[in-house]
């Protein structure tokens, strides 16, 4: 009678822990799907003005379990140059919008930026005017779902490839043979996977704090949310992907960077919260290209490293610019 009533007892807790952890599955599927789509799509700043932050503890709960809505980024300044508004088409329909800016002095090519997640074109005005008075013309881009392009729902740089494409097509029909790409974060990450799916003649690229993967990114974008690095990471991995219609662990820069043979300035903070010291060296090393060099920003943040220390930039752009000849 006792062996049977302690078998008894045990299967019933096996059961209470299976059902304990069905739920927490349950909980975390929900969770990493709902943060997913918070992570990917964005909303008109006017539809989120007049939110209040959440008060009480089931509010705020509610917050953390699906995850904060992001307005889409917008344009906040423009250039103070004459520059034309260029139009182009994804093969999904969306119209990106870019500026196109000639410098005044004798050129000596095209460099064309791309923002990272959460800005926009705009942001990268002051890194436009370096190249400038460098005597570079220059074209800005807008992601789609970014600032004045198209869309509301970004895949963090799987499809954003096809408008590096789509510029760098653009500046050959006009006859441009210099050709350099500049990227921050997810630009970066973009630029990469570009030149790694297409034949793009390009005379150099300069990346600035890129990511190494999608899954990595996102087990970076826990921490900042509140949560542990993984399960979430993976699971919001994966959940972006069917949300967005693609396989998210298939964004992968290390093997990307694998097939970029052109010259190559890499550039980061080692105080960068989202890609750390192990992740960024990574990514440099898996770079095809022999013609490559690896620039520390000490205290450098995940943000516009010419602002963080405008010499140090000056210094190590300009060089590198000055080397491709």
């Amino acid at each position: 009678m006792k062996t049977g009533g302690a078998k008894k007892k045990w299967v019933s807790y096996l059961k209470l822990v299976f059902w304990i952890l069905l739920i927490q599955f349950v909980l975390l599927n929900v969770s990493t799907f709902l943060h997913a789509g918070k992570l990917t799509k964005f909303y008109d700043p006017a539809a989120l003005k007049d939110k209040t932050p959440p008060k009480n503890i089931f509010s705020k709960t509610w917050r953390l379990f699906s995850g904060p809505r992001y307005a889409k980024p917008v344009i906040t300044s423009k250039p103070i140059y004459n520059y034309e508004t260029v139009i182009l088409k994804t093969t999904d329909g969306l119209n990106i919008e870019a500026w196109y800016i000639q410098t005044d002095s004798v050129v000596k090519g095209t460099v064309v930026l791309f923002h990272g997640l959460l800005n926009c074109k705009s942001d990268l005005i002051n890194e436009a005017n370096e190249f400038r008075y460098m005597g570079y013309n220059v074209m800005l881009v807008d992601f789609r779902a970014h600032g004045n392009s198209d869309g509301y729902t970004t895949t963090i740089g799987y499809r954003e490839s096809e408008e590096v494409k789509l510029a760098y097509d653009w500046l050959q029909k006009k006859g441009e043979q210099h050709v350099i790409l500049f990227g921050t974060s997810m630009g970066a990450v973009a630029i990469i996977k570009a030149m790694a799916e297409n034949e793009m003649n390009i005379s150099g690229v300069v990346l600035e704090m890129p990511f190494g993967s999608l899954h990595q990114h996102m087990k970076a974008r826990a921490k900042t949310l509140g949560f542990p690095k993984q399960p979430f990471g993976a699971f919001v991995t994966l959940w972006t992907g069917v949300r967005r219609g693609f396989n998210g662990f298939k964004l992968n820069t290390y093997q990307n960077a694998e097939k970029v043979n052109c010259p190559v300035l890499f550039q980061w903070g080692n105080n960068d919260h989202l890609v750390p010291k192990a992740e960024a060296e990574n990514i440099y090393q898996h770079i095809g290209s022999k013609q490559k060099k690896f620039v520390v920003y000490e205290g450098g943040v995940h943000s516009s490293l010419l602002q963080q220390n405008i010499t140090q930039w000056r210094i190590e752009v300009e060089g590198f610019l000055k080397s491709l000849k």
